[in-house]
């Protein structure tokens, strides 16, 4: 994730112009600021897995281009969830009117296992797919973390509290800034998952049975 010169020595201050490029900028991230402490609509449907700018959270400029991740079952210890900005790299071509940021919810799972896991990416005429834990052997993830603006499933937590401020989270050992609604569950379970995804980190990924493969459908 992401987000001096010398000095000329002057005998009074030095004027402010109000409409300065800092300015503007300064309040542009104050106006983004205040969209992250509004709390997801998505948050009271269910959950989306997986991102964070803790700890193994996104370090990288993302590419902007979403992809597909569907599970038959995902089973987790260590929820939480909240809202963040995801940056693409400086003037990227998939930017669009976004600024190079995209709003999604924030997740993070300290260890997870899926059935039958799906990723697919929609590369413009053909899909880049990879499927991977089909057989008794599962996908398993330590410190995995995913943010994702789209998800559908059917979700259970155990032991969940919701309302929390994000910076004071405590179950996957990521915490998200101070003021920004957020929820954590010592268990999660979702069937049938399906999400709409822009990055996912994982501390170790285990992929039993892994495929890669080109197919005009993606997950």
């Amino acid at each position: 994730m992401a987000s001096s010169s010398d000095a000329t020595a002057s005998t009074g201050p030095t004027p402010v112009n109000p409409e300065s490029g800092s300015d503007r900028r300064g309040r542009v991230r104050l106006r983004r600021s205040a969209v992250m402490a509004v709390p997801a609509t998505a948050i009271a449907a269910g959950l989306m897995i997986l991102t964070a700018q803790g700890a193994l959270g996104v370090q990288f400029a993302i590419s902007g281009m979403p992809f597909v991740v569907t599970a038959t079952e995902l089973n987790g210890t260590g929820f939480e969830q909240f809202g963040n900005l995801d940056n693409m790299a400086e003037d990227s071509p998939n930017a669009g009117d976004t600024g190079g940021q995209v709003l999604v919810v924030t997740s993070a799972i300290k260890n997870a296992t899926l059935t039958k896991l799906c990723q697919s990416v929609d590369l413009g005429g053909t899909n880049l797919v990879i499927t991977a834990g089909g057989g008794s052997d599962k996908v398993q993830a330590t410190d995995l973390t995913t943010g994702s603006t789209e998800l559908s499933g059917d979700a259970s937590f155990g032991n969940i509290e919701i309302g929390n401020d994000a910076s004071t989270l405590d179950k996957a050992g990521v915490q998200g800034n101070k003021g920004v609604f957020s929820q954590q569950a010592d268990t999660v379970h979702i069937g049938n998952l399906r999400q709409t995804n822009y990055a996912t980190t994982a501390a170790v990924f285990k992929l039993p049975g892994l495929k890669l493969r080109f197919s005009g459908t993606g997950c």
